[in-house]
């Protein structure tokens, strides 16, 4: 059940992670202007903040197995779809609709590895699940470009419609919707957004530890290339690295949660974490060490991303069986929300102050959310629906 949930979610990453790999072949095949590509590019994540609250509902409603057959066959023709759109403005609602029917895997799939695995195993499940977003944007990155030089932007597409279809077969044959207490016998029916703040400080904290995650993953190849003259291809076996260790750093600190029995400690030590990293990187910048900021970077890097799993099973065990859907899918739209406003927000800041100042009041961030972490006592009462 992980494997069919990773292969899913994977596979709907790459959907949504594909245009933003054919942005040079859109400013020279279609003679779109650089900014035109950019809209192309952030148009399925637009598809998927309007739809991840709905797709949550929809599987809280109709359950896991029902919404990846239909979201998956709607992701697969959508993507067709935007094979055959010609101009700009088709190919952008093309983009937007199978940004927004592939987020079907995103509570969905969460909540097939919380129905499915004990809370002493949940964590290393999840931490598994959320290497996805590294694992499908590097199946992109690594496929992507040669297929578009091959067979030009519809060949560069079909490969997310492809896996869609694939995972769709798999999930057909494998997902099996976990055994839940009827409707009117559990006691975890009641909205759990109201008499408690858990799930609202769980959400700021994960906005928060998205600043330092997208403004290191954003600026750090022009960091090194342009800031320190380095090669690109040094720079961006740096930025591999971080990758790969980032993901293995979900995986760690999914496990951590599972040996200490609790989702928000582990949560809390990775924003003090946050804060130390990002005020070695942004030192050792000041300090024109770029050795010794490449490593922190990569530690820094590493670190920014070990929330996600943390935040993810805490919302999921917290909200219960009947909420959950709609719980993560306000996790996840406040985090792609943030995700959209850190890249400008953060180079205008990097314009005005440079790339170690800048560093370092990105580290306020997960300052802030130290405080916002939700204390064990909140964390007992997600006992009664985990």
């Amino acid at each position: 059940m992980l494997a069919t949930a990773v292969v899913a979610q994977t596979s709907t990453t790459v959907v949504a992670a594909t245009p933003a790999f054919l942005i040079p072949l859109l400013h020279s095949e279609r003679g779109l202007s650089l900014a035109e590509a950019g809209l192309l590019a952030a148009a399925p994540n637009l598809g998927l903040v309007l739809t991840l609250v709905a797709w949550g509902a929809a599987t809280d409603r109709w359950g896991e197995r029902r919404i990846l057959l239909v979201g998956l066959a709607a992701c697969t023709v959508a993507v067709a779809l935007s094979m055959l759109a010609g101009g700009f403005a088709l190919l952008g609602v093309a983009l937007v609709l199978s940004g927004g029917l592939s987020a079907c895997t995103n509570a969905a799939s969460g909540r097939l590895i919380v129905g499915w695995f004990p809370p002493e195993r949940r964590g290393l499940a999840m931490g598994i699940r959320q290497t996805c977003q590294p694992l499908g944007i590097a199946v992109a990155s690594l496929a992507v470009p040669s297929l578009a030089s091959a067979g030009g932007i519809p060949a560069a597409l079909a490969l997310g419609g492809a896996m869609s279809l694939a995972s769709l077969v798999l999930c057909a044959l494998l997902v099996v919707d976990p055994a839940r207490a009827p409707r009117r016998e559990t006691a975890a029916t009641a909205n759990p957004y109201r008499g408690s703040a858990f799930l609202h400080r769980v959400h700021a904290v994960s906005v928060l530890l998205v600043v330092p995650q997208f403004a290191l993953s954003t600026f750090g190849l022009v960091w090194f290339t342009a800031g320190f003259g380095w090669d690109p291809l040094a720079a961006g076996l740096v930025l591999a690295i971080s990758q790969l260790l980032g993901a293995s750093g979900r995986i760690l600190a999914g496990v951590w949660s599972d040996r200490t029995g609790s989702r928000l400690r582990p949560l809390r030590w990775v924003a003090i974490a946050g804060i130390a990293t990002m005020l070695l990187t942004a030192a050792f910048g000041w300090l024109d060490w770029p050795i010794a900021a490449a490593t922190a970077y990569v530690v820094a890097s590493c670190i920014s991303v070990a929330d996600n799993g943390l935040a993810f099973t805490a919302v999921a065990e917290y909200s219960g069986p009947r909420w959950s859907g709609r719980a993560l899918g306000v996790q996840n739209t406040g985090q792609f929300l943030a995700a959209a406003i850190v890249p400008p927000a953060v180079g205008g800041l990097i314009g005005l102050v440079g790339y170690p100042i800048a560093w370092a009041l990105v580290a306020i961030a997960p300052l802030a959310a130290v405080p916002v972490v939700p204390r064990a006592a909140a964390e007992r009462d997600a006992a009664r629906v985990g």
